[in-house]
Parts: structure tokens; sequence; C-alpha cells
């Protein structure tokens, strides 16, 4: 049975979500709502917000929302009953034992065999790395200096060319359905079924509790793909999983060290740095931060020295400091990743590359200079107007300042020199940021509406309109029900919000806590957080007629619905249409300003 909605309206309403976001997110108040640089995506100009009255957040953004047990479930990487257990813990409430639904145990219980099925191809890998016809994959390991100690606390192994996994895990009892579910096989029709790996070194992927979740394999000589994963399976999403982590959570330095690939990390733990992680061939997400900062608050920044290793820094730069963590970089030249830099200098030299680690913002600024030729004045200005770019992105103003006044000093320049061009970069930067992001997010903008099915756009306003105004239902229930909403999100939160209607009450975060799915959540979160483009009492009276015409003139007759009360329907819509401009002047929702 799960937690009844009793008892998870007790802790949400003991959590008030714009004092639990703004313990992670710098919230200000903007007018009835506070706002904040997005946990969840890299933007410069803040389009997070949360609202209080309806404790809803949404990002116009990246499109994530929810309740405050739908914010949990993506920065802590929680599950629905997880987010509800720790709210309760935060808010003092101590909650019943919880006994899983019957749906609930089918999930956790497939949930258990694919966890099965991936360790037993974790077992088979590394059986196979010792057997006859492995030689090429231990020869590769021996070249890259990697240890039998690695090899085993990393379970590395090696597929072979003539498969078996599937027998094998056939012979166990597993059904071809599950197989496939669990992304290590190809099913072909009338071609039969292939092991999806096959000759190539297998790095297992592990969750931070060390169950594989998944599979990166490396193949040998020059074949494409150089590296297969895993798909994402119902246990494996990749923006949520660092590799790694199971081993270094446990390490006893005080940091992590972050860099990109499955090689750096395990010469890295070889050479003592058993802090290491990497990110699974993504640039780094939110989720993965979240993740890391359950372990640390400090992190080294080790990306490769190329031009792809510098921007995927100046990605990660902001999403690392807005979680509050302590961030610097480490210089590797000449050399291109932390394996080859250990195999040319080894550990102490690598040590004393850390205790130089700058500032990853000046380190930024360090790699854009190297690609310029200072001693040209086009080159050098080029230089420089990119430097102020860098130093636009941090989001705290007097953060922000102390940057410009040390790159100021660095680079020869005054300091109000540099702060102008910082100050074009904003003004230039948010302008187009706000128009894009209120042209993409927001479902009544002209932008919106062009790439959108125009009724879509109707539906959602209307939903918007109904979880505002009690008095838009009061004048449509008998005219417009759920099942005049075709978009399929839409059709959801439509019959929920109608159920609560009709019962007399409208509350959208109660509505949207019925959602354990946190992308359902966000679907139906920008419908009811969306801004309503409303000026005055006379253009929201029109608004909402026009809507109200709209959703039914779409819908044509009731849908279908032979029910008395369906015909009822039919028969006061065709006297609403055909009669719009008299019926229209009776419409009326009580404007507010938000």
């Amino acid at each position: 049975m799960k937690y009844s909605d009793e008892l998870i309206d007790r802790v949400r309403s003991a959590n008030d979500i714009v004092d639990v976001i703004g313990e992670r997110v710098n919230l200000k108040r903007s007018g009835s709502r506070y706002t904040g640089l997005c946990p969840f995506h890299n933007e410069k100009t803040p389009s997070f917000s949360v609202d209080r009255s309806s404790q809803l957040f949404y990002c116009f953004g990246c499109h994530a929302g929810g309740t405050v047990f739908h914010f949990k479930m993506r920065y802590d990487n929680m599950t629905f009953p997880e987010a509800v257990e720790s709210l309760a813990e935060r808010a003092g409430i101590q909650l019943p034992k919880r006994e899983e639904s019957k749906s609930d145990k089918e999930k956790a219980g497939r949930r258990e065999k694919l966890l099965e099925i991936y360790k037993a191809a974790a077992i088979f890998y590394y059986g196979q790395l010792r057997k006859q016809g492995a030689e090429p994959a231990r020869k590769y390991l021996s070249g890259r200096k990697v240890s039998e100690k690695m090899v085993h606390d990393f379970g590395i192994g090696y597929s072979p060319q003539n498969g078996g996994l599937y027998s094998l895990l056939k012979e166990k009892g597993y059904s071809d359905e599950l197989l496939e579910a669990s992304g290590l096989f190809t099913f072909r029709e009338n071609q039969g079924v292939y092991d999806k790996f096959w000759n190539r070194i297998m790095f297992p992927i592990s969750d931070s509790r060390g169950r594989v979740i998944a599979f990166g394999g490396r193949v040998m000589g020059d074949g494409k793909p150089k590296y297969l994963n895993s798909p994402e399976t119902e246990i494996f999403n990749k923006r949520r999983n660092l590799y790694g982590l199971n081993i270094a959570r446990s390490s006893r330095l005080g940091y992590k060290i972050l860099c990109e690939g499955y090689m750096d990390v395990i010469s890295l733990h070889q050479a003592g740095f058993d802090c290491a992680v990497a990110s699974l061939g993504t640039a780094l997400t939110g989720e993965q931060v979240s993740l890391l900062r359950r372990f640390t608050d400090k992190v080294l920044l080790i990306y490769d020295s190329d031009a792809a290793g510098q921007n995927a820094t100046r990605l990660a730069l902001p999403l690392l400091k807005r979680a509050g963590m302590s961030v610097r970089s480490v210089s590797l030249a000449p050399c291109k990743d932390p394996d080859e830099f250990l195999k040319a200098y080894g550990a102490e030299a690598l040590n004393a590359r850390f205790a130089e680690a700058v500032d990853t913002t000046l380190y930024a600024i360090d790699s854009l200079k190297a690609r310029y030729d200072m001693d040209d004045p086009r080159q050098k200005t080029e230089f420089q107007r990119e430097m102020a770019g860098v130093i636009a992105q941090i989001p705290d103003e007097l953060e922000r300042a102390n940057y410009i006044e040390a790159a100021a000093k660095r680079e020869g320049m005054t300091k109000r020199t540099l702060e102008r061009e910082v100050e074009k970069q904003l003004a230039r930067g948010t302008a187009a940021e706000r128009y894009a992001e209120a042209g993409e997010s927001t479902p009544y903008s002209g932008r919106r509406a062009a790439k959108e099915d125009g009724r879509v756009t109707t539906q959602r306003f209307m939903l918007t309109l109904l979880s505002r105004y009690r008095e838009a239902y009061e004048q449509t229930k008998e005219l417009i029900g759920p099942e005049d909403f075709t978009d399929p999100v839409c059709r959801k939160a439509a019959e929920l919000l109608y159920a609560q209607l009709k019962a007399g009450k409208c509350d959208v975060a109660k509505l949207l806590d019925s959602c354990e799915d946190p992308d359902e959540a966000s679907a139906m979160g920008g419908i009811f957080h969306a801004e309503l483009p409303l000026e005055d009492g006379a253009q929201a009276d029109k608004a909402f007629a026009e809507t109200v015409y709209r959703i039914m003139k779409d819908a044509g007759s009731a849908g279908g619905d032979v029910s008395r009360e369906g015909l009822l329907r039919q028969v006061k819509r065709k006297k609403f249409l055909e009669n719009f401009g008299e019926v229209e002047a009776k419409l009326h929702i009580p404007f507010k300003p938000e």
C-alpha cells in the first residue's frame, strides 16, 4: 500500500517549497513568485520559478517542474516514496511502515530481475577474460598497464566473439521479453538473437550501491564505435550515474576527482587517487552533480586538455558552483588526459599538479588565452571579449565583480574597460535569452503556437484558467468536460482537475502529487505554473470567452458521448455557438493581476 493522500498532504504542508528549494537554490523574490538559476540545466539568466501559493516549481528553460516531492526526486535522485520519507524526516513526521502495492511489487520484482541479469553478465564477462580466445583483451590491458587488482576491483571483463551470454541467461530461466528489455541483446525477426557486445573489453557500470546496471564495451583495434555503451533501461539512466562512484564513495581523501573516461578513472585509482569518477559519455548533468554532492563539496576537475575537454570544463563549472561546491581545475599540459600524464610523469607529479590547481574560471580564461596570438591587436581584442563572456556567466554579482578585478589585473586591462565589456555581454545575452525563453516556454506565445498544435495551446490555456478561477469552471461545467481535452497530458490533467473542482476544491499541488513520474509532473506543472498573459479584466473576459468557444468548436459534438448528460451538453453547445455574440458578454472571470 502506498502512503495515503492525507499523509502525503501533511508532509507537503510541513515542507514549504520555497524553504526546501531555497536550501539548494539561491532564490530571489520576483512579484508573487521566487526566481533563480535552474539547478537542472546550465543557464545564465534565471528561468527557474517557485510559487509559494500553489506550492509548485517550474523551469521555463528545461521544463522541469512539479511539487516539492518532484524537486527532491530530481535534485537528490530519489524515487517518490524516498522523497516523501526524506521530507517527512526533515519535518519530524513519523511515517508508518510502508507496504508496497501489487503494481509496486511487480515493478520492484522486474528491476530485481534486471539487476540479476546484469550481475550474471558481469560475472560471465569477468570469467571470459581468463579464457582462451581473450588473449588480445589481456594484451590490451597489459599494454595500458592496468594491474590485476584494478581488473578485479572494477570487474573488467571480455565479451567473446562467439557470444554465449544469451544461452547462459536462457538456461537460468529469464524470458526473451526481459532479456530484450535489458539492452544486452539485439532481437531480429527471422534472424535470431545476437549479443550486443562481442569482442570487446567490458567495463561494468555500477550504481553508488555497487550494483551493476550497465556496461561500456571498448573495441580492440580500429573498429567502430570505439566505445559501445548500454542503452538506457529501467535500471540505468546515464544522466543520473557516475562511473567509479561505487568505489570512490568510500575514499578517505577529502575531495572527488571528476574526469572523462573509464581508463582515466582506473588509472587514477591505480595511482592511489581512489576518489576519481567520470560522467558517462555525456556533458556533466545536474543530476550527476546532485549525486556527487551527496559525497563531497570539493571537486578537482580534470577534463581532457583538447578543445572538447576545455569546452566541457566551461559547461561543468556553473553546474558545480551552483551546487555550492568548491571547484578547481588541474592542468595536465603537455599531456591530454590523466592516464597519459600518469604514465609519463607518475603519481607524485600529478599530486603536485593538484596542489597547483587553479580556480576554474581563471583556468577557463587561461585556456582561452592559449588560442590567441596576444601580439596581434585584433586577436587580443577577441580574447578579451571572450574572457568577458566567461566572466558574464558568473551568476553572483559580487563574485563577478571580484573576477573582473582579478582578470583585469592579470591581463593588464583597466578594471573599468573589462567591466563595461562584461556589462555589454550581460545586456546582450539577457535580452536574447529572455526573448527565447519566453517564446519557447510560455504556451500562449506566438512562437510556441507556431510550433505547437493550436488545439493543444487552447487546451492548456483553458486548464490554467480553470485552476486559477473557480468561476471559469462554474460557467462552463455544463459545456466542457475532460473528454474535450485531446492532448494526452491535457486529458490527464483535466480528469484530475475536474474531479477536484466537482468536489468543490482546487489544489494543484495535491493533483501533481498523484504523478510519481517526475517527467509527467513536469508536463502538468508547465500548465498549472504558467503565467497568464492578461493585463486587465476586459482582456481576461475576452480571452476566456474565445477559449471556451475554440474548445467547443474543436470538440464538435459531445465527443461521441450519447448519454443523457452528453446529449444535453451537445444541445447547450449548439445553442452557445449559434448565439456566441450574445453569450460572450455574459462570460466573466474576476481578473487578478499576477
